[in-house]
């Protein structure tokens, strides 16, 4: 189908809090549904900004997506005026109850956007809280959304609405997932075009074969291209380790240009990301100059690793400086962690003599 944004009327009902991922897997059909020669439903890719090219056309969707409207909403004298993104959407053919919606938006402090679902009878049935965290920069964030009797959602967010760029939705189904028994659990989703889970550091260091795992920061801390704007660490060891890898995950990177790492005052090059399929809308492109060619962000959280060199780690007390890429001027970094190798009496390693 294609749409356009227009107006449209908001109703306000009572709200209830979207329950928990985990709690959805009851909800999810199973893969086998395609088994049965349904077709699968597509998935949709929303624009939402508000710019009119000389060029532009109505963008295309799948049918289950019904239309997008957008007004500013109904505000008292005392709350500070909001937009609303409307969506609204049947049920496709199958038995698909979960919906992924992620939405794409500059994460600022004060226009946080929020997902309000509603049914037929125009009553607030759930409600998702702020998305994003606040971290000012371009981003986007997920929430999984139980669709039985749901006619409609709203993307609320305070201002104009133009912090609003996009929203990527896909129906969800639900496979046989096994684990290792002594590994950490955890219950994931994997997003559309990544498998990487979300990073989490643990609360206590931990030990496990002769690796040591430290947090060493788990709260969002953000970052510049100076040492001055670095978000800066410091460690002990008792003894110099046989391997060493920081982690973390890293908002909004440039990916030609990721964040560099400083030990003990020596720069030992940029981190590694692992990036996401080229696929991923969360891929925003820039251009400077005809000349220097397109620049590519990441507008989300990608998983950033560097293998530090232990010729740069000493006994006693380590220095851990993490810079934005050199063309990056504002970043963020949340979930920073240490892992630390020693020998370990079952180490599997070979003595080579020199040739």
């Amino acid at each position: 189908m294609l749409f356009r944004i227009i107006a449209f009327t908001l109703l306000i009902g009572a709200a209830a809090p979207l329950p928990a991922q985990e709690a959805l897997h009851n909800a999810l059909p199973s893969s086998d549904n395609a088994k049965l020669g349904e077709p699968l439903p597509a998935s949709a890719w929303l624009d939402l900004r508000q710019t009119a090219p000389g060029n532009s056309t109505p963008q295309s969707a799948p049918r289950w997506v019904e239309s997008v409207t957008m007004v500013p909403a109904q505000t008292t004298s005392r709350a500070a005026p909001k937009s609303v993104f409307r969506i609204r959407v049947a049920q496709p053919s199958g038995d698909y109850q979960v919906l992924f919606f992620r939405l794409f938006f500059d994460d600022k402090p004060e226009q946080r956007p929020e997902l309000i679902v509603w049914d037929e009878s125009g009553t607030q049935v759930l409600r998702s809280g702020e998305l994003g965290s606040g971290i000012g920069l371009p981003s986007s964030d997920s929430v999984m959304i139980p669709m039985s009797g749901v006619s409609a959602i709203d993307i609320e967010v305070p201002g104009d609405g133009k912090t609003v760029r996009g929203a990527y939705l896909d129906w969800m189904t639900s496979s046989e997932v096994v684990h290792p028994l002594n590994a950490e659990h955890r219950d994931v989703i994997p997003e559309p075009f990544s498998s990487m889970p979300p990073l989490h550091p643990p609360v206590q260091d931990t030990e496990q074969f002769g690796t040591i795992t430290a947090t060493l920061a788990a709260e969002t801390i953000p970052i510049g291209p100076s040492v001055q704007q670095g978000a800066a660490f410091q460690f002990g060891l008792e003894a110099q380790p046989l391997l060493a890898l920081l982690t973390f995950e890293v908002a909004s990177p440039r990916i030609d240009a990721p964040p560099e790492i400083y030990v003990n005052g020596e720069d030992v090059g940029p981190v590694t990301l692992t990036l996401p399929e080229l696929a991923d809308p969360g891929y925003r492109g820039e251009i400077k100059s005809l000349v220097n060619g397109m620049h590519f962000q990441y507008t989300g959280w990608l998983r950033a690793q560097k293998i530090v060199p232990v010729t740069s780690l000493k006994a006693g007390t380590n220095d851990v400086i993490v810079l934005s890429g050199a063309t990056t001027s504002t970043s963020a970094i949340r979930a920073t962690q240490i892992q630390l190798k020693y020998l370990w009496d079952k180490s599997d390693y070979q003595l080579r003599t020199g040739q």
